[in-house]
């Protein structure tokens, strides 16, 4: 029997935790032929952990609590080492803890991974349930990251991985900066599930503006050494318009150095040394029975 591990970070939000257990719980129900377990990255929250039962479907539920806060992705990057390292599996599904990666769409990465059980699935982000202004910010985020890298990057962190590409992931230092970059760039063959990105169950988004943009230069910065490349042929290709256009260049040049030098150091945030030592920030794991 196939057996699929959930891999959820949490920071502080309890009551959507609780709420989402129970929705995968719901959904898990139907599919009789995999093991279910769950394993809950606690992000140092500030806030006492609740009681939290085991819920029926799953055959374990166990919180791993880190030492120190280290970010969502970092979570992840921990919780993929961790699984590699001391769990029998077959597959991995990353999920957010907030109700924003809807768990309908469970059923649609476990169908895909049963007709192709090789090959992992991420979640292509069709729709987004924020304001107006967040979905204008995240298009342009897109759409500079198409233009930067060359590559369309329209998934988050909601994917199911097989176990070899989690295997192979979890070697790459950019797994310590963004997951979405590191999927991108590292899986050559991958399929895609429609994704509608949800609204939170309980509080406002905790993406902030700032949270964005880092987020943003975090992918990028991933295929830094491509957007170097890029970036001079257009800075060449901008000189020898110099001499065709009355318009002054320079600033455009400025503007395109200083773009890769914060893409560089972004890029330092990727840690092999530190992503290696993960298992270290871990405090206790605590297994619910019941």
């Amino acid at each position: 029997m196939k057996k699929i591990i959930f891999l959820l970070p949490v920071y502080n939000d309890w009551d959507s935790l609780k709420k989402l257990l129970e929705e995968i719980n719901t959904i898990i129900e139907n599919f009789k032929k995999f093991k279910f377990e769950c394993i809950i990255i606690n992000d140092f929250s500030s806030i006492e952990k609740p009681e939290i039962l085991k819920p029926t479907n799953l055959d374990s539920l166990k919180f791993i609590n880190m030492k120190i806060n280290q970010g969502h992705a970092r979570c992840n990057a921990t919780g993929l080492r961790y699984i590699k390292k001391n769990e029998n599996y077959d597959y991995v599904i990353l999920m957010d803890s907030d109700g924003e990666d809807r768990p309908i769409e469970i059923k649609d990465m476990i169908n895909q991974i049963i007709k192709n059980p090789q090959v992992s699935v991420v979640g292509k982000r069709i729709k987004r349930s924020e304001g107006t202004i967040f979905q204008t910010l995240y298009k342009l985020h897109k759409l500079f990251t198409l233009i930067s890298t060359g590559k369309k990057i329209n998934f988050g962190n909601y994917s199911c991985l097989a176990k070899h590409d989690v295997e192979n992931l979890c070697e790459k230092a950019s797994l310590w900066s963004s997951y979405s970059g590191t999927v991108k760039k590292n899986l050559t063959n991958f399929n895609e599930v429609n994704s509608i990105r949800g609204l939170r169950y309980f509080g406002p988004s905790k993406m902030s503006f700032l949270n964005l943009v880092l987020h943003s230069i975090s992918i990028i910065a991933v295929f830094r050494y491509i957007v170097f490349i890029r970036s001079t042929f257009a800075i060449i290709f901008l000189s020898l318009l110099q001499n065709y256009l009355s318009l002054d260049i320079y600033l455009i040049q400025i503007f395109i150095i200083f773009i890769n030098l914060l893409i560089f150091i972004v890029s330092l945030r990727e840690n092999s040394k530190a992503l290696e030592n993960s298992q270290k920030n871990i405090l206790n794991e605590v297994k619910i029975t019941q």
